[in-house]
């Protein structure tokens, strides 16, 4: 089985995400939505209701000392909505 997820996305806005029952993931430029369910089901033993996926276009930079541009960033993401009640437990954050 091929590397889908590259790892989870978390930031302040997914952490807020996670109680609402949604998960953000970093996954391969070339996956798919059913591929992306059927892994998320079988890796962490959860119900997928919903899988919306996001493609942020790479940034042109430029090396002003060189003059060489180049391309940076184009992530794809999938935001994962679990069936009620179930979590993840990457995204679980210890309160004190």
């Amino acid at each position: 089985m091929k590397k889908l997820i590259i790892k989870p996305q978390i930031t302040e806005k997914t952490l807020e995400m996670s109680k609402m029952g949604k998960f953000t993931f970093v996954v391969s430029k070339n996956s798919r939505k059913e591929e992306i369910k059927k892994y998320i089901e079988n890796v962490f033993n959860v119900t997928a209701v919903s899988i919306n996926t996001l493609t942020n276009a790479p940034e042109l930079k430029r090396n002003f000392k060189k003059g060489v541009k180049f391309k940076k960033g184009g992530i794809k993401k999938a935001i994962i909505q679990l069936k009620k009640g179930q979590s993840i437990d990457l995204f679980e954050v210890e309160q004190k």
